[in-house]
This record gives C-alpha cells, structure tokens and sequence, in this order.
C-alpha cells in the first residue's frame, strides 16, 4: 500500500521521536504540512550523513537532492519530500537558497570533525538551523521584518542545545563539536572526549557552553515582535521544551558523555499545551 507525501513526511517527524512534533499539533493543517515537510526535509539529508560510512557516497546524495531542490523550483519534484514541499513553497515563500544552504551544513560534516572556534561553529549552526528558523518563521506566518532575527538566533540556540546534549553520541562517531580552542580554555582534551572522561574540567566546559545557549535564547525572545508572538508559537514551544532539557542536563551534572538526556513525550506535551496556552 503506497503513502502520500504528507504520510512519508509524517511518518518521518514520528520515527525521529523529535520534539519538534510537538510544536506543530497545534497549527492549522496548511502550516502544519508544509513545517512537516520542511522538517522531513532536514531529516532527509542529515540522515545521509549519519547513515553513510563513505564520505563518496553521501556527497554523491547530497549532489542528488541539489539536483532534486532544482526541479522542485522549476515544477517537477520526484521525492515524496519535495513533493510534499511543492504547494509552500509559494504559499509561505520557500526560499530556494535556504533549503541549499541546509545541504551545504551538511557538506560541513563531511569535510570536517572539529571546530577550531566558536566562529566557526556558529557559520555551522547557521546553515543547519539559522536558516531552517528563517524557513519556519515563514511558514507560521510574521509581519514585522525584525522576527526573522529572532527566528534565526532561536535556531542557533536549538542547535547550541543539540551540540550538549548530543556531546557523547557525536564523540563515538569521532565528531566533537565544542570549539577546540574552548577544550583547551578549560583544559579538557579532545581524548578526554573520545574516551568518555568525566572531569570537573570538562563538567566546567559543559556549564559554560549551557549558559551561552541560554544566552541565545534571552537575545531571541527580545528580538520577537510582540505583534508576532502568537503566530510564532511553535518555536516558543520548542524553546520551553530545550530549554527544560537544558536545566535537566545542568541538574544531572552534565553527564552527557555516558548518557543522552531526554524528557518523555508526556513531559513535553503538557509543556507544549502550557505554552501554546500561555503565548
């Protein structure tokens, strides 16, 4: 039995246990189709990196849905992804170098495995998630120019949140995304890392990186226009649901080289109903 576009990308969001699921139940079916798909999207081509083992392969994928974001534009997609995106990409105005721009944040994984400072980091936060923010406050819907700043510092401190969060599950698959020249300000080695040392150097390290994440959400919520507050709540509810995970992470002594914190889907329910409820 053959699925639809929207049930591939449907199906998609569920099998990612993401919480993002839980900051689209409450748009109006058009909004909530066309952020599914933008998220299966990003799935799609996140999944290519992690899934292949040759770096020749992924690039040749990546090279494919390049080609695929081409016919999307031009009116023949053949991906139930980008069959799903076709009807917002004029609804809600889809920018087409923004969904490549995911694809070149990908390209940044293939290429390296370290980050020598958190400038560099950032121009890697940027394009995997700065720009899906752009794409997504376009899709709830603005009309202040200035929210799409804030859509844009909200995605850097979703994928700041990621980064700490995800410390030993990137480490096992060689990657370290803190900063390098970080490690060393707080005198942690990359083996430390790789070899799963719980210090209080790193324990430090960790603390630090939590606060600047929750500095990037203070500068987003400022930057929000208050006349596209309601319109912009998913991302509110994304951020209550990273952020609860961050005091989780900050209470449990950011232990996050052994273990991989997570709220469960009732936890963030009630919080997305609490903040859909409040916004």
């Amino acid at each position: 039995m053959s699925v639809t576009p929207d049930e591939y990308c449907q199906h998609k969001v569920v099998q990612s246990g993401s919480s993002f699921y839980y900051s689209f139940l409450f748009l109006p079916p058009e909004r909530r189709r066309a952020i599914t798909a933008l998220y299966a999207y990003c799935r799609e081509v996140d999944d290519i990196v992690d899934e292949c083992t040759d770096a020749g392969v992924a690039h040749a994928k990546l090279a494919w849905w390049r080609q695929e974001l081409a016919r999307l534009y031009a009116g023949n997609p053949q991906h139930p992804v980008a069959l799903a995106l076709a009807p917002a990409i004029q609804a809600f105005a889809i920018k087409h170098e923004y969904l490549a721009e995911i694809i070149d944040g990908m390209e940044m994984d293939l290429r390296q495995n370290r980050y020598l400072d958190f400038a560099a980091l950032e121009q890697y936060c940027h394009r995997v998630a700065g720009v899906v923010g752009l794409l997504a406050a376009s899709i709830f819907g603005y009309r202040d120019e200035r929210t799409l700043a804030y859509a844009h510092t909200l995605g850097l401190a979703f994928q700041l949140t990621n980064i700490i969060r995800d410390v030993g599950e990137d480490s096992r698959k060689e990657r370290i995304y803190l900063p390098m020249s970080e490690l060393q300000q707080f005198k942690v080695g990359a083996a430390d890392i790789l070899h799963a040392r719980q210090t209080e150097d790193f324990a430090r390290l960790m603390a630090f990186q939590i606060e600047r994440a929750e500095r990037y959400y203070v500068a987003a919520f400022e930057q929000l226009p208050e006349v596209d507050r309601k319109a912009q709540r998913p991302g509110l509810i994304m951020a209550a649901i990273y952020r609860t995970l961050l005091g989780e992470i900050r209470a449990d002594g950011c232990r996050v080289l052994t273990r991989r914190t997570a709220l469960t889907p009732v936890r963030k329910l009630w919080i997305a109903w609490k903040t859909w409820m409040s916004a």
